[in-house]
């Protein structure tokens, strides 16, 4: 805002420049070729009463040449309107020359001026030779200052713009501060919002406006947490609601004599409670309560893979080097045991590396399995949706895997994308900010 005021002040002086130096230049052209024009026409009038000028004295003098050199710098201006003047006053004339030279200080135009006012002239001012031609009777010159350098004009100009800028863009500049400070509180405000950070009430600062807007912000803000309390609440107790009878049923099934029908039972509560923490974990991702920690990332990931080994997956890691990263260890291993298990599951095994890059880090979980078409790469990271949809529990759960990784990876700034390698299978990588 202040730049745009000061550019368009900027453009409104430069036309007010261009407007005065024009009103000057015209001007000095009227208080030349008027009295030089009525010099002329008074000279040309006596010298048909028998009274012609001389050369050697008065302001119009009669010379029998041009005086102007060739090539000297001229004013055309002052020519065309001198004509107009004397064709006016019924005087017939031939051509009409100017001509400018610097004013020196033995200048005879000097003379009786003042020493300061004859320096300031020579600054300032030229010599201006008018030279009006009588066919077949000689010249007629004038010659006086030509003051048309306006150098200390644009200086005052230059001072008022500058002191114009200073009145107006001082209380721009202050009101623009005044305005943009509690912005850039309520906009920080907004983005902690949600981070597990404590909830603190922006201060109501600022105009009206902004006022009313950060009061309307602090009460969303009560609103949303209270809706998220009752949420958690709410989850908490159907977790307990639910876990509390898939217990009793692990217990009762401990009676059934049959060691296959009690093997499955027990896969099938094994399932129902992953679901559900899978369930829970991703409506609770919008308020974690695992604080952010210092974690090596590549012995993260190694444990994850170690995890694995235990129940004997074919899953490979390729050694790295140690990775200090900031971040909620707990839900990471969610993350990467997800994508692993999806590799493991679709793909019968899994490559698991861990790329540092100077801006990011990447964690690739690659296999061997069919793929997915790619139009539906990011289809498939929408919760309850699988692309086999018989709901087989050999061939995945509902659904949540992905769309569980992919909410944990954003919680911490990062990004999880699915690609199809060219020899067949897989890769799905998570990418975090360095």
């Amino acid at each position: 805002m202040t730049l745009l005021i000061a550019l368009a002040l900027f453009v409104a002086q430069a036309i007010n420049f261009t407007m005065l130096l024009r009103e000057r230049r015209y001007f000095a052209l009227t208080q030349i070729t008027g009295p030089a024009a009525t010099r002329f026409a008074d000279a040309i009038e006596r010298g048909l009463q028998g009274r012609p000028p001389v050369a050697d004295r008065g302001r119009v003098r009669l010379l029998p040449r041009n005086p102007v050199p060739v090539g000297r710098e001229r004013e055309p201006e002052v020519e065309s309107n001198l004509r107009t003047a004397l064709s006016e006053s019924g005087v017939k004339i031939g051509r009409i020359v100017t001509g400018l030279a610097p004013l020196r200080a033995d200048n005879p135009l000097l003379r009786r001026m003042p020493a300061d006012r004859q320096r300031y002239m020579m600054r300032v001012a030229d010599e201006l030779t008018i030279a009006v031609e009588r066919p077949g009777l000689g010249w007629l010159v004038q010659r006086m200052p030509w003051g048309h350098r306006d150098m200390g004009l644009i200086w005052r100009l230059a001072g008022q713009t500058l002191i114009l800028f200073v009145i107006v863009l001082l209380p721009v500049l202050w009101a623009a501060r005044r305005i943009s400070r509690p912005l850039r509180d309520l906009t920080a405000a907004a983005e902690r919002f949600g981070s597990g950070t404590p909830v603190v009430p922006v201060a109501v600062t600022g105009p009206d406006d902004v006022a009313a807007l950060i009061a309307a912000f602090n009460a969303l803000r009560l609103r949303v947490t209270a809706m998220l309390d009752e949420k958690d609440r709410m989850l908490g107790a159907i977790g307990h609601d639910l876990r509390t009878p898939l217990a009793a049923l692990r217990v009762r099934i401990e009676s059934v004599e049959d060691e296959a029908d009690r093997t499955r039972m027990a896969e099938t509560i094994a399932d129902m409670n992953r679901t559900l923490d899978d369930i829970l974990s991703l409506a609770r991702l919008g308020r974690p309560s695992e604080p952010m920690t210092d974690v090596d990332l590549a012995a993260l990931v190694d444990a994850v893979v170690e995890d694995f080994h235990d129940l004997g997956a074919p899953v490979a890691f390729e050694e790295a080097a140690r990775l200090r990263m900031r971040l909620r260890p707990t839900l990471m291993r969610r993350a990467v045991r997800n994508l692993i298990e999806n590799a493991v599951k679709y793909g019968g095994s899994a490559a698991v590396s861990v790329e540092d890059g100077t801006e990011r880090v990447a964690i690739v979980v690659a296999d061997d399995g069919p793929g997915i078409p790619d139009d539906r790469l990011n289809d498939v990271f929408d919760p309850f949706t699988r692309l086999e949809t018989s709901r087989n529990r050999d061939t995945g759960g509902i659904g949540l895997g992905l769309a569980l990784a992919r909410a944990i990876v954003r919680d911490a700034g990062g990004e999880v994308v699915l690609a199809n390698r060219a020899e067949g299978g897989l890769t799905a990588t998570i990418i975090l900010p360095r």
